[in-house]
């Protein structure tokens, strides 16, 4: 009953054009597989860290903190725009980066 009632809000939302229909956008990521990489490629470099650290290898600590001096020298247009693509696939409005956080 409670599915019902929330179609028939979205549907009078719709109407009004208050909300998109998101049916067909939601069906088309069921197969998608771009989500997942993306998170292993944003989980890689704490990988990359704890290994560092539980290695007690000094030589990878020393490559690791280049590796992390270097990332933390780009340019922050590159940044933000990492962050924008992040965030439209994962669904997230990435737009309020520019905006300060306001809506």
């Amino acid at each position: 009953m409670a599915m019902a009632d929330a179609q028939h809000m979205h549907a009078q939302k719709m109407a009004r054009g208050e909300e998109t229909y998101q049916g067909k956008l939601l069906e088309s990521r069921d197969k998608d597989y771009k989500d997942e990489v993306v998170l292993a490629i944003l989980t890689l470099p704490i990988i990359v860290l704890a290994y560092g650290v539980w290695s007690d290898d000094p030589a990878a600590m020393d490559k690791i903190n280049l590796f992390f001096e270097h990332f933390k020298a780009l340019p922050s247009w590159f940044t933000n725009l990492w962050i924008l693509v992040c965030a439209s696939i994962f669904g997230i409005k990435g737009t309020q980066i520019f905006r300060g956080g306001k809506k």
